[in-house]
């Protein structure tokens, strides 16, 4: 059953519940009520028929006889006897002997008495009189009570189902709006497959728990997307850099062995086999930080972080472990120079760019500059090695373009590619402000805390 289903069968429930608690209270009531009145209008009877009967002396049986029927309205069945001391009827004959005298009794000892007989109501009242003490007993079926209670049944069974029928056309209407939101969250969530990771669904502006799920799912979705895509990136990254010596070692394998060859020439292949599976393994080694660096991105916790004091950190590293220097130029101060970012990664940011700077001028010192431009503060580091020919700017920042070879130098291409995409994280950017005259200067702007 869905849910809209049963939010309606179970509002039905509750309010029918409480519906024919409420009629049935009222029916109960209002036949307590027309018993009660028909009691009222038995003793009455019984009242006036002690006064007509005991007390006008004067008046001849039958004419008080004709006065009663004439002006007191005739009940349905109705009986009434007079008994004296000797419980023997007076006045009105009983033949038929219609109460006991356990009956009569109880009424003298009780004084007055009401009681139901079947679908008889029964009134007794004892009275004490000139000529003697009477018992007197009325009786009557309330026929006219049985009648308005019989409609006011029929009406209520009516009002009930009305009601009933409506309340559950009125909560199914009413679930069904207000499980839109969750409607149109399912559509969404539908829509989405490997092929359109980047699909979110909708957020309303409303604080429900409908509108907390999609948010919830879209975080979720933001996580599995990166994932996803670190994921192709991984396998794009390793399929295009392990082709290239894998297929060398191949072709060198396969010449090899295609004819007899001196040991020499034996020696110089098995060299090149070893020099592309050093270069494979420094590709892998370079994929698998890459994908270490890309989770540590994902689950990076940023805060308010000093920057003079990340960089005087930097600058003690360098010259504790490789004994080399770091120049730091402060015009700013050492207090507000507070940027929102993730300490660790930022130091490995910042780590790289001085890295590949004395790399390439052969570990000279480095000059690195405090600066500020509107809201983001500037980090220009200058190193004193060849500069980066404009058409390779670009080309510098992706993964596994080194340019070492032709330096010299040993690298995989990855540490100004990780710099990037850490100052990214933190909205800031990363610029060369060189040429291949000059010498490098890697400009790092980060948005002031």
């Amino acid at each position: 059953m869905k849910i809209k289903d049963r939010i309606a069968l179970y509002f039905t429930l509750i309010s029918t519940s409480m519906l024919l608690f409420v009629l049935c209270m009222v029916y109960l009531t209002f036949m307590e009520f027309l018993k009660a009145d028909f009691f009222e209008r038995l003793t009455d009877r019984s009242m006036v028929t002690a006064k007509l009967y005991l007390e006008a002396d004067e008046i001849s049986i039958e004419a008080l006889t004709d006065v009663r029927h004439e002006y007191l309205q005739k009940l349905s069945g109705e009986v009434t006897r007079i008994y004296d001391y000797k419980d023997q009827a007076t006045f009105i004959d009983d033949s038929s002997r219609y109460w006991t005298r356990m009956t009569i009794e109880h009424v003298r000892k009780q004084k007055h008495l009401q009681f139901s007989d079947g679908e008889r109501q029964v009134v007794g009242i004892y009275y004490k009189d000139n000529q003697g003490d009477f018992v007197i007993l009325a009786s009557a079926i309330d026929q006219g009570s049985q009648n308005r209670l019989s409609k006011l049944l029929k009406i209520m069974i009516f009002v009930f189902v009305a009601i009933s029928f409506a309340v559950l056309l009125l909560s199914r209407w009413i679930a069904a709006e207000m499980l839109k939101p969750l409607n149109k969250f399912m559509i969404g969530v539908q829509q989405i497959g490997h092929k359109n990771m980047e699909f979110r669904v909708e957020e309303s502006s409303a604080k429900d728990e409908i509108s907390l799920i999609a948010k919830s799912f879209n975080q979720l979705m933001n996580e599995l997307e990166q994932a996803f895509v670190l994921q192709k990136t991984f396998v794009a990254n390793a399929s295009h850099e392990l082709r290239t010596p894998v297929t060398r070692m191949m072709m060198a394998s396969e010449l090899a062995l295609s004819k007899d060859r001196d040991v020499n020439t034996y020696k110089e292949v098995i060299h090149s086999v070893i020099e592309d599976a050093e270069k494979m393994d420094s590709i892998i080694t370079g994929l698998l930080a890459m994908a270490k660096m890309d989770m540590e991105l994902i689950n990076s916790q940023l805060s308010s972080i000093n920057l003079y004091q990340i960089l005087r950190k930097i600058q003690a590293d360098w010259k504790q472990h490789k004994n080399l220097g770091i120049e730091i130029l402060n015009d700013l101060g050492q207090n507000d120079l507070f940027v929102f970012a993730n300490e660790t990664l930022l130091q490995i940011a910042l780590d790289n760019i001085f890295s590949n700077a004395f790399k390439f001028s052969n570990n000279q010192i480095v000059i690195c500059r405090l600066a500020k431009s509107d809201e983001n503060f500037l980090i220009n580091i200058t190193d004193q090695g060849p500069g980066i020919p404009l058409s390779a700017h670009d080309e510098v920042f992706k993964p596994f373009y080194s340019r070492s070879a032709e330096a010299g130098h040993s690298g995989e291409g990855m540490g100004l590619y990780m710099a990037h995409k850490i100052i990214s994280l933190f909205n800031g950017k990363i610029e060369i402000a060189s040429s291949i005259e000059a010498p490098n200067t890697f400009i790092v702007s980060i948005p002031e805390f």
